[in-house]
């Protein structure tokens, strides 16, 4: 009977440790979308102001428990703390951010130890308290007035902030256990998907549909067989991570894309950086060039969403030009979002038919593209489609969805990027990204294939909403 148990013990800890990533930022995930969403719909209310009418009141009761560092101008320590025009103090942003990590140290621990053992758990939670305060410190920096007001985000600050750390006085070993690049960004790209609905794609119908999806794959395409044939880059996988990073929508395609063709960590890191640098860049440069040259708020705002790689760098460069424009950005750019997924099962699918052939060997079979095919992409489209469903066929749908969203696992997902952006900075040492920079080959193809970027997403937009689909603008 003994050994029977034994067994049945060996068996479950056997199949825990082969629980990868991908499953396991699902569930995480998923649970937290669920709680939220649950926590929504329970708190919410109806109120009758009146007998002629009935008003909905869509409550999360976890806003107020999580957060992130708030805005600062001379003192830090007011990202934190504040005081209020009776004089009392504002601790709300400090609630918010401990609330943060208690939620997040708690869920990934117990993912961690699941997977891992009791010993894995502890250490991950040791080293997460490191961690999560370098991520704490890069969005205290992003808050800073100036600083916010250039929209120099937190990804920077926290691809900087670990940069540093790794190559002056080296990533602590105590810290190392919770370095996890892959699950930090892989679950947060899962609770992305609730964020990219449907009815987004419907608001601009065709016209934005062919903005975000027929320049995306003409350019990934171009860009990797130029940097194959003219500039014969060594590296496929770095190839197709950097033209997947600049034509997709930046760094969660690049981390889709790298899980696909098996990309090293150094050339994610090094995509990355050239994504998050061009992003500030472009964000400033393209609403001025827009401006200058007299081009519609819709055109350019359709523009911008197709070309920009941040979320957020697109909304603040759409909000320079106007309200039609920061709609038009952000729209595109969340059509363009859902592409992750395409993209990543057709960069899988080429990788183990073609790439990595063998041509002594039997034909690849399917279950080799399941194999390389990211898993928690399905996480993402399958929160995409439910949240979708619930936001469309509820009837306070859209209410019960934007409060989950904007309350409790939009932050959530900062903070797993944050954590993820700080990782990678820990993880990358400037000499492993020598090799990757010979020649200046990277940088040629980025500048390449962004500048053909700019010129098909501008002919598009210009075609869709200026001449076929001109009552858009009206």
């Amino acid at each position: 009977m003994q050994d029977v148990i034994t067994d049945e013990s060996d068996t479950a800890s056997k199949t825990r440790s082969k629980l990868s990533d991908d499953w396991l930022a699902i569930g995480c995930a998923w649970l937290l979308l669920i709680v939220s969403f649950v926590a929504v719909l329970s708190c919410s209310k109806v109120r009758e102001p009146d007998l002629a009418s009935i008003e909905f009141i869509a409550v999360n009761p976890l806003a107020d428990f999580i957060g992130k560092p708030s805005k600062w101008t001379n003192r830090p320590v007011n990202a934190f703390v504040k005081k209020t025009e009776s004089g009392a103090l504002d601790w709300g942003s400090t609630t918010g951010v401990l609330g943060a990590f208690i939620v997040l140290a708690t869920l990934l621990a117990a993912a961690i130890r699941y997977r891992d053992g009791q010993g894995g758990g502890l250490r991950f939670l040791l080293g997460f308290v490191g961690v999560f305060a370098l991520a704490t410190l890069s969005y205290t920096l992003a808050a800073q007035s100036v600083v916010k007001a250039y929209n120099l985000e937190y990804a920077l600050w926290a691809l900087m902030v670990g940069l540093i750390l790794c190559n002056t006085i080296g990533t602590p070993k105590w810290v190392q256990p919770a370095v996890r690049t892959e699950f930090f960004i892989k679950t947060g790209l899962v609770l992305l998907g609730a964020e990219v609905l449907m009815s987004r794609l419907l608001a601009l119908g065709l016209p934005g549909i062919f903005v975000a999806w027929v320049v995306t794959p003409i350019v990934l395409i171009s860009t990797y067989v130029f940097g194959q044939k003219v500039l014969k880059i060594e590296s496929r996988s770095l190839n197709m991570v950097i033209s997947a990073d600049m034509s997709v929508c930046g760094v969660s395609a690049a981390i889709a894309a790298a899980a696909a063709c098996k990309a090293k960590k150094e050339e994610l890191s090094l995509a990355i950086g050239m994504s998050l640098s061009f992003t500030v860049i472009m964000m400033v440069v393209l609403p001025v060039i827009i401006k200058a040259i007299g081009l519609n708020e819709t055109i350019g705002g359709a523009w911008m969403g197709g070309t920009i790689d941040s979320t957020g760098a697109v909304a603040a460069a759409g909000a320079t030009l106007g309200d039609r424009a920061l709609e038009v950005a952000a729209t595109v750019k969340m059509i363009q979002n859902i592409l992750i997924g395409v993209s990543a099962f057709g960069i899988a699918t080429y990788w183990v038919t073609s790439v990595e052939k063998d041509p002594d060997a039997d034909r690849p079979r399917l279950a080799e593209i399941w194999i390389r095919f990211p898993k928690f992409v399905l996480g993402f489209i399958a929160a995409s489609i439910l949240f979708s469903i619930l936001h469309g066929t509820l009837t306070e749908g859209p209410e019960l969805v934007d409060s989950m969203i904007k309350g409790s696992t939009k932050t959530l997902r900062g903070w797993f990027f944050c954590l993820a952006f700080v990782s990678i900075g820990l993880e990358t040492k400037f000499s492993e990204l020598t090799p990757y920079l010979r020649g200046g080959k990277p940088l040629i193809l980025y500048l390449c294939g962004q500048t053909l970027n700019l010129i098909l997403t501008l002919a598009m937009a210009y075609l869709m909403f200026g001449v076929l689909f001109s009552d858009f603008i009206k």
